[in-house]
Formats: C-alpha cells, sequence, structure tokens
C-alpha cells in the first residue's frame, strides 16, 4: 500500500483551561502515532514529515515483508507482517498487515498457523472493520482456512462452513448483483458465482462440504440443491458434483430428482453425467428415457454418454434401440452408433454389421465403419476390407471402409497391400498407397509400396508410391531411392 501523502501541516488547538496556573502547564498531542508536548492555550504547528515518517516506515516495513511473501518463506514473513502490525497500529498498513499475516500462516499448512490466521482476521475484523483489507478478500480467506479447520475436528469452524453454505442470495437491484454483507462485517457487490469461480466464498463453503462427513454434508447440499433463487445455479451445478462422491443411499434419489427436476439445463446435464458411475436399474431406466427425448438435444447426448458407460446389457439394448430408430435425431444416432463401437462384446458387432445394411444415410454409415473398426473383433477387418471392395458401394463409404480397416489395425497390412492388385478403380488404388504410407513401421508396407513405385504401369500410381517413401525412415528405403536415381 502506497504511503499517504500530507501536504499540509497539522495544527493542533490547545484551549483546555483558562486558568493563568492552566495556561502554564503542558500537554502532550498525538499525531500519526508521533508524540508532540506542546502547552495549552496555544496553536502548534507539527511538520507533516513527523506523520509522514510513521508512514513511510510502515509502508518500508510492509514491502520488507511482502518480499519475503514472495521468496516463499512464510513462517518469516507472518513473523514479520505481524510486527507491522504491532509497531504501527495506527498506519494505512496495518490492516494489510493483519491481513497478509493471516495468509502466510495458512500456507504454512500447520494447525496451530490456521488458528492463528483465524485469529489475525479475527483481529482485522475487529480493529478495521471497514478498512479495504477487511471488506476484500478477508471473508474468501477465512472460509479457507476454517475449511482446514473443520476437516481437523474444528466444530466452531465446520458451523461457520454450514452457515455460509446455506446462506440464501438476496437479489436487491439487478439479476446479475446483490448487495451482500461479508462475513467480516463489511459490505460489497457480488455477482452470481459460476460452479467453477474459485474466488468466490459461496463456491468455498461448498467445496469445504467435500471433505466433511457424508452425514452432516448430504443434507446441506440436498437444501442447496432445493433452491430457486436466481444466483443459486452456480451453486446447484457444484453441488451435484460434491454429492455424487458421497456414498449414502440417498444420493441416487437426490441424483435423479435434479436431473428430472431441476430448471437449469446445465445442472441437469451435470447430474445425468455423474449417475453414470451409480449402479442402479432406476437410473438405467431414467436414462433410457432422457435418451430417447429429441426435446433436450444436450440431455439427450449426456444420457447416451451415461448409458454408454453402464455395463449391462439393459443399457446395450437401449443404445441399439436409439441407433436404429428412424424418428430419433441423427446427432442421437450417431452418437450411440459411436459409443456401442467401443462396447467390446459380440453383439454389439453384429448389430453394428446387421444395421450398415440397412441405413440409407451415409453419415450415419461412416459412424458404423468407424465403430466396427474400433472393436477389433474377429472378422471385422475382412468385413471392412469387402465393404471396400464392393462396387456397389459410393466411392467415398470404401474409401473410409478402407482407411479404418488400416488405421485401427481391424485388417493386416499384409491384406490391404494385397487389396491393391483386386481392386481397378484408380481412386482405390490411391487409397491403398495412402493406407499403407500410414503403417510405415511395418516391412509388409514398405514392400509393397517399393514394389508398385519400382513396376506399377501406372506413372501416377509409381509417382505417389515414391512420395510416401520420401516420408520413411526405414533404411531400406534410401537404398531403394538411390538405386530408382541411378537407374
Amino acid at each position: 500500500m502506497n504511503t499517504m501523502s500530507r501536504l499540509f501541516p497539522v495544527v493542533v488547538f490547545a484551549a483546555l483551561a483558562t486558568s493563568a496556573s492552566a495556561q502554564s502547564r503542558g500537554v502532550s498531542v498525538n499525531a500519526g502515532g508521533v508524540s508532540v508536548a506542546v502547552a495549552e492555550n496555544s496553536v502548534v504547528v507539527i511538520p507533516a514529515d513527523l506523520t509522514n515518517d510513521y508512514e513511510r516506515q510502515a509502508d518500508s516495513a510492509l514491502a520488507s515483508a511482502q518480499r519475503v511473501l514472495a521468496d516463499g518463506d512464510y513462517r518469516e514473513a507472518a513473523q514479520l507482517f505481524g510486527r507491522v502490525a504491532e509497531r504501527y497500529p495506527r498506519s494505512t498498513q496495518a490492516p494489510e498487515a493483519l491481513y497478509w499475516r493471516a495468509y502466510a500462516l495458512f500456507k504454512t499448512g500447520s494447525g496451530s498457523n490456521l488458528a492463528s490466521a483465524l485469529t489475525s482476521l479475527n483481529d482485522l475484523n475487529r480493529l478495521y472493520p471497514s478498512s479495504k483489507a477487511n471488506t476484500g478478500d478477508a471473508g474468501n480467506l477465512k472460509i479457507r482456512i476454517c475449511g482446514e479447520l473443520a476437516k481437523r475436528g474444528d466444530e466452531a469452524c465446520a458451523a461457520d462452513i454450514v452457515r455460509a453454505a446455506t446462506t440464501t442470495s438476496t437479489n436487491t437491484s439487478t439479476a446479475s448483483s446483490t448487495r451482500t454483507t461479508t462475513s467480516q462485517g463489511g459490505s460489497q457487490a457480488r455477482s452470481c458465482p459460476s460452479d467453477d469461480d474459485e474466488n468466490d466464498e459461496r463456491i468455498m463453503a461448498i467445496n469445504a462440504l467435500m471433505n466433511m462427513n457424508a452425514e452432516a454434508a448430504v443434507p446441506i447440499l440436498e437444501r442447496t440443491l432445493a433452491r430457486r433463487d436466481e444466483c443459486s445455479q452456480g451453486l446447484r451445478k457444484r453441488a451435484v458434483f460434491l454429492i455424487s462422491q458421497k456414498r449414502t443411499p440417498e444420493v441416487v434419489d437426490i441424483l435423479l430428482k435434479v436431473a428430472k427436476e431441476d430448471p437449469s439445463p446445465d445442472v441437469r446435464e451435470q447430474a445425468v453425467f455423474w449417475l453414470s458411475n451409480v449402479r442402479d436399474e432406476r437410473v438405467v431406466d431414467l436414462l433410457g428415457q432422457m435418451a430417447n427425448n429429441n426435446s433436450d438435444p444436450a440431455i439427450q447426448e449426456k444420457a447416451i454418454f451415461a448409458l454408454s458407460n453402464t455395463r449391462s446389457e439393459k443399457a446395450s439394448q437401449i443404445l441399439r434401440d436409439v441407433a436404429q430408430r428412424e424418428t430419433a435425431s441423427k446427432g442421437a444416432r450417431e452418437q450411440a452408433i459411436f459409443w456401442l463401437g467401443n462396447r467390446r462384446d459380440t453383439s454389439s458387432t453384429a448389430f453394428l454389421r446387421g444395421l450398415y445394411t440397412r441405413l440409407t444415410d451415409k453419415d450415419l454409415k461412416e459412424k458404423v465403419l468407424f465403430s466396427v473398426s474400433n472393436q477389433r473383433a474377429a472378422g471385422n477387418g475382412q468385413w471392412l476390407l469387402a465393404i471396400a471392395t464392393n462396387e456397389r458401394e459410393t466411392i467415398e463409404l470404401r474409401k473410409q471402409a478402407l482407411f479404418w480397416a488400416g488405421n485401427n489395425k481391424a485388417a493386416t497390412t499384409a491384406e490391404i497391400a494385397a487389396l491393391y492388385d483386386r481392386v481397378t478403380d484408380k481412386e482405390m488404388k490411391e487409397q491403398v498407397i495412402f493406407v499403407l504410407s500410414q503403417n510405415s513401421k511395418d516391412t509388409a508396407a514398405i514392400d509393397k509400396l517399393m514394389a508398385i513405385a519400382r513396376s506399377d504401369t501406372d506413372r501416377e500410381m509409381r509417382s505417389k508410391a515414391i512420395f510416401w517413401l520420401g516420408q520413411s525412415r526405414d533404411p531400406r528405403v534410401l537404398k531403394f531411392l538411390e538405386e530408382l536415381i541411378n537407374k
């Protein structure tokens, strides 16, 4: 904090007595912490430098302590900040010194220092209630300190956290801003918190419940989730995450209720996401309803994802139903097909292969090709190569089938190399060369590319093979290229 500048002298009027004897007495006047003897009934001018020296000394001491803090020596910094507050109590730096002392003690992390940090903040609130240090971040710091102490069994701090977590915001002027009294006694304007605003004391208070026992935390989180005031959305969203981490019987019911009833789509999505970690048939039923509901695409997508994490036949069947249902949205069908590709079961593989033949939409068919290649089940490589060689398919789908067969190792490099001589279409031959180039660590791929470069009758194919060989680090390629140069 900058030293306060005083550009004028301090004028002291001492007219305390009118008797002659009184006029001869002297009094002591304190100006900015500096004691000056003056005679009564007299006007004395005290040089502003005396006051400025006091402020300058306090400012210098505070700056020294802050340098030690910046160096990470928190214990030494706490001692230095304490001395500033003790030696210069009337300075403008004293409130800041108490705040930074509390911060430095908090950073040490020890239990006794945390208690001392809390005492420092209480002194700040008691001695300098209207100071910027007290009405600014002191409330946030107090919640952080109390959160740590609550984890260590401090009942008073636990009670403070509970009170802070259950405090209801009051709207006064606009939907985005409220005027509220802080826990340190000051008043400040605060906007509604987002769920990841780690500097908001309301979010800090909610986060502090994470490490408290479930019996104490869950009822508070449930009450937070029941709130509908405008500034509670961020708190509710954070509360969903925290309650999902608790292992109590009522957690499933709470999350199900939030997923169905919360007015905020963001909060409902969060609840659906965390329900994916719950093993309960009621959850699968609700997710199935949401996955088949096209009216809320974001919730639908989260429900499909949650089902993909649920390892049950019922969940798999719901995904299959969404994938093949023509009235379902295209986005939902694509998502269902994608996540079926991540399930390593033969029924999903057979379903996807069969679905491909019934589909007419190009994008959905491409999703199936990728998902089948991703499963790496027996026979999938041959199935993809059959699509690649099927001239009744569009050239784009044939190229996609070949690409995914090679890229996801569904087919062997030798099988792809052999395909070059079987296809007659020029675009497909180019695609075979490209897919082989992406598997250049395989000797079979290099052998085939060199064979094409050496003897293919199509000059353009030879050129493409040479180009991709130039990207390889195989020592045989250097010798081969030299042979071509000297040919």
